[in-house]
Parts: structure tokens; C-alpha cells; sequence
């Protein structure tokens, strides 16, 4: 996994997650929403780029 795209699925990840979390505190259910849909696209970078890792060794 290249470091920068490792970085950006762990970025992602952690952005979604927060942005989940307080939307959820807060009764906001459209950012709670879009928090887990963008923690969802990190999750399928990271899917992903582990997939590409296991084809390379």
C-alpha cells in the first residue's frame, strides 16, 4: 500500500467517524449519514489498496 494513499484512506476513515459521531450527538441525522458514507469510502481505499499489496508479493 503506497503511503500516501494508506494515509488518505486512514484520513478518510477518521474524518467519517467524527463526522458521524457528532452528528449523531447532535441529532443530525444528514451528517450522520454523510460521516458514515465518507468513513465507508476510506474503509473500500484501504480494501483496496491492501488487495493491490497482496498481488504484489
Amino acid at each position: 500500500m503506497t503511503a500516501g494513499e494508506k494515509a488518505k484512506a486512514k484520513t478518510e476513515q477518521t474524518e467519517g467517524k467524527v463526522k458521524e459521531v457528532a452528528g449523531s450527538a447532535i441529532g443530525n441525522d444528514r451528517m450522520a449519514a454523510e460521516g458514515q458514507a465518507e468513513k465507508s469510502t476510506g474503509d473500500a481505499r484501504e480494501a483496496k489498496e491492501k488487495a493491490k499489496d497482496a498481488f504484489k508479493h
